[in-house]
């Protein structure tokens, strides 16, 4: 399993901080809230898999929505919780739509 501990993508965000975040993503139907959400760009993602980086799996990482290194901040407002692949490519961009950024989405079929 690839993640992105080796690249400080997961230093600096407390349990607390995770939580919050995962707790602002969507429910999934038919998947416990607990363990499953959706991102904002309809990605499935499992609370488990923080920082999992395995292809097209449900691997998240927080996200700056004003980018940290345009000045954004960790305050919860600013912060969503995307699949890493999502996150990526949505990189340091700003403004932009969740249809601009979209690498996975959740296939319900």
């Amino acid at each position: 399993m690839d993640t992105a501990a080796g690249f400080g993508l997961l230093e600096g965000f407390s349990f607390e901080t995770r939580l919050a975040v995962w707790n602002k993503a969507s429910h999934a139907p038919g998947k416990s809230p607990e363990a499953y959400r959706l991102d904002a760009c309809g990605a499935l993602i499992e609370w488990s898999k923080y920082g999992d980086t395995t292809p097209n799996g449900t691997g998240w990482e927080i996200d700056h929505i004003y980018p940290a290194a345009l000045g954004g901040s960790d305050i919860l407002s600013n912060l969503q919780a995307l699949q890493w692949e999502n996150n990526r490519k949505k990189g340091d961009s700003y403004p932009t739509t969740p249809s601009q950024y979209t690498a996975v989405s959740w296939n319900r079929g």
